[in-house]
């Protein structure tokens, strides 16, 4: 009985038009398009290690890894029950030997021997702790608003974790743009790129050390047609696994 109470509270969903399967809890926080954009902007190549900051039940992590054959994919996740999920579904896709999901909380340290990484993707909680309204549900809230670690420590546990010429990828709320950026440059990744997603009130940061501040905004990619639907360009992406040109 367990089981079949256990089974009914998740879904089975398709990312990527199939080629990645994804189970996730019915109710709470369910990964979408956000995690498929995040995965997408990731300038990765086939011998490379990701690092998968929030990785919630793998959706980045396996998106990233079937686009790209060949990269290694760690992920760092709080709830202990996504991050079974996130290791269930590496194992469903076929990918357990290149995707690996670790239970850690951000507020203290990366665990030893974790290593440092080419590039580094994270989806940290969009809302601060002073100005949300909390979901009801417990594993939605944390993962939508910051809790022990804020968006300064996320990014900071991020740049530690990136070799000095790798990237870190963000997707966030636009209106916390500046935010990030002030962040991103304290902690010397001064080479920062953005990318809006209309209509969405989301952006994509790209990010690298460099000097000197060169802060610029790449072409945005429109995500819905005025009558409806998505763009081709988002099509291209969402469907048919294609990198997200910075």
């Amino acid at each position: 009985m367990r089981t079949t109470i256990m089974e009914t509270a998740l879904t089975e969903d398709a990312l990527l038009g199939g080629r990645v399967r994804l189970i996730q809890p019915r109710r709470g926080f369910r990964a979408a398009v956000d995690a498929v954009l995040l995965a997408a902007s990731v300038a990765a190549k086939t011998g490379d290690r990701v690092l998968d900051l929030g990785a919630g039940v793998g959706s980045v992590g396996l998106c990233l890894a079937v686009r790209v054959p060949g990269c290694s994919v760690v992920g760092i996740e709080l709830q202990p029950s996504l991050a079974a999920l996130a290791e269930r579904n590496a194992a469903l896709n076929g990918l357990s030997d290149r995707v690996r999901t670790i239970v850690h909380d951000l507020a203290a340290p990366l665990p030893a021997g974790t290593g440092l990484f080419d590039h580094v993707a994270t989806n940290p909680p969009y809302l601060a702790a002073a100005v949300a309204d909390p979901s009801p549900d417990p594993s939605k809230a944390l993962a939508t608003v910051e809790s022990s670690a804020d968006l300064a420590r996320w990014l900071q546990v991020a740049t530690e974790a990136v070799k000095p010429a790798g990237t870190l990828s963000v997707i966030h709320r636009a209106d916390r743009l500046d935010e990030i950026a002030a962040h991103l440059e304290r902690l010397g990744f001064n080479d920062v790129t953005i990318k809006r997603l209309p209509p969405a009130a989301r952006i994509l940061v790209r990010a690298r050390r460099a000097e000197h501040a060169n802060r610029r905004e790449a072409p945005p990619l429109v995500l819905h047609r005025p009558e409806g639907g998505y763009t081709d360009a988002a099509e291209a992406i969402l469907r048919h696994a294609a990198s997200l040109a910075f």
